[in-house]
């Protein structure tokens, strides 16, 4: 899919791809890369344990580069943020841009701003947005090396 890889060892692996997309995975990640569109270009990720770090760049037409995890679906228009999948939650935090994040078979999405997360569980109670803490986003920050 015409992308290349940087993994110092014990380090953030760094993933980037001739669309300009650019992942940061924590060390230990476990992530599949996907074509949808089988354009050749990276348009999602699937994401199984750990953190991702994001930068994709605005996507064409209707398309929106999407993360599915087991809890979560963040999908973007060229943004920065970061998705972390732990055993029963995902965490969405956006650097840049917004971000639409939802259940798989949620209801309508709640959109992500810069500063802002969310916390998705295997629950049906609605996602509540906030501004993170500079401590919880320094944290999660620093797993990948950034």
């Amino acid at each position: 899919m015409g992308c290349s890889s940087e993994h110092p060892p014990n380090a953030a692996q760094t993933v980037r791809c001739r669309d300009s997309v650019t992942i940061v995975a924590e060390d230990g990640a476990t992530f599949t890369l996907k074509d949808r569109d089988n354009n050749g270009k990276v348009d999602a990720v699937d994401l199984q344990s750990k953190a991702l770090l994001l930068d994709a760049p605005k996507q064409q037409g209707k398309n929106r580069f999407e993360v599915t995890t087991p809890q979560a679906i963040a999908a973007v228009r060229g943004t920065k943020w970061a998705v972390d999948v732990q055993e029963t939650r995902t965490s969405v935090l956006v650097l840049r841009g917004q971000v639409a994040v939802r259940r798989p078979a949620g209801a309508g999405p709640v959109v992500l701003g810069p500063g802002q997360g969310v916390d998705v569980d295997q629950g049906t109670a609605p996602l509540v947005v906030k501004r993170w803490q500079p401590a919880r986003v320094a944290a999660l920050l620093a797993r990948l090396g950034q």
